[in-house]
């Protein structure tokens, strides 16, 4: 009798290339924040290396790319000269008015100075919150999370993020990354497994986010269950309603892992999640289902510091390919 396992991946980085998309949206986010800036013109074009931020992205306890975006933006604020803040109750005139006043001359040039700037402040910093920062991420897109906003312009494109948010774009109007997206999968091996196991997908975008590339690129058919951030913020509000706490459920917490396993009503011979970051495999650890975590490299920028990152976070299988994955699921 043949085995039936489910097998749930991360999406970013192991179904979808997003090296050109959500890691770019983060750089050129960053970019757009300072720009403003006295001084500004110096910085370094790229701002930094896309290796360089898989780096902070690997460091762990990010939820997504987001939370990613905020650290970096203060990383390097703690090297920007600041005159004055502005107490401006809008956020959008608070953040204008103080970051006109900034110069971002020692920035630009601790960015062209040093090797991997943003690991070499990571260690010296850890992951500073500077409060006029934090006050700009508070909120969400529309009511006053400037970072997050500024994101997801330049991620979803003018009119993708006009239908979405039905506003009006702040700073950017250009084309969204999301249309740089490529996938990673092969389709064909992507078919003939869901043939006789249960492929799942778990991931921190939004639902709207996870759904386009899988349709885009024809891959929805092969997955049966797709959990993703909506999923998480919405069991968050339901356990603060009734419990009066506010758990975090994105990874590394399994939420999203065991509610996949419970969806289908049944046992399976193995269970599998495939991510491509430490916190994957952590979430795989921690899942009560008993999830096996398989770290996925193909897309990182430095393949022998991932695979280091990925055992260390307790993988269980390290494959750059998916046909180790394959492999990997018919010899056990």
């Amino acid at each position: 009798m043949k085995k039936k396992n489910l097998i749930v991946f991360d999406m970013d980085g192991v179904i979808i290339d997003v090296s050109g998309s959500y890691r770019d949206t983060v750089r050129q986010t960053t970019k757009l924040f300072f720009s403003p800036s006295q001084a500004a013109e110096f910085l370094p074009d790229p701002l930094f290396d896309l290796s360089d931020l898989a780096g902070v992205k690997q460091s762990g306890g990010l939820n997504n790319d987001w939370d990613l975006t905020y650290v970096v933006i203060n990383l390097l604020f703690s090297l920007v000269n600041k005159d004055r803040l502005s107490e401006n109750s809008d956020p959008w005139i608070r953040y204008r008015e103080t970051i006109r006043l900034c110069d971002v001359t020692p920035m630009a040039e601790f960015l062209k100075s040093a090797h991997s700037p943003l690991m070499a402040l990571l260690e010296q910093k850890g992951k500073p919150e500077d409060q006029f920062i934090s006050n700009l991420y508070l909120g969400d897109v529309g009511s006053g999370n400037i970072i997050k906003q500024i994101f997801q312009e330049i991620y979803l494109g003018e009119e993708l993020f006009k239908s979405t948010y039905t506003l009006t774009p702040e700073v950017y109007r250009g084309e969204g990354y999301i249309l740089r997206e490529k996938v990673l999968v092969d389709r064909s091996i992507l078919k003939d497994v869901s043939k006789e196991h249960i492929l799942a997908v778990a991931t921190g975008r939004p639902r709207a986010e996870a759904d386009y590339p899988l349709k885009k690129f024809n891959l929805k058919e092969y997955f049966s269950a797709i959990y993703s951030l909506d999923d998480c913020i919405r069991e968050e509000r339901r356990i603060s309603k009734e419990e009066g706490k506010t758990p975090s459920l994105s990874k590394p917490h399994p939420f999203m892992l065991d509610a996949i396993a419970g969806t289908f009503g049944e046992t399976f011979d193995g269970y599998y999640y495939v991510g491509d970051m430490p916190d994957d495999m952590i979430t795989a650890t921690r899942s009560k289902a008993g999830f096996k975590s398989i770290g996925f490299i193909l897309s990182s920028p430095d393949k022998e510091s991932s695979k280091k990152d990925l055992s260390r976070a307790g993988a269980d299988y390290i494959i750059e390919d998916f046909k180790a994955l394959k492999k990997i699921i018919e010899s056990n």
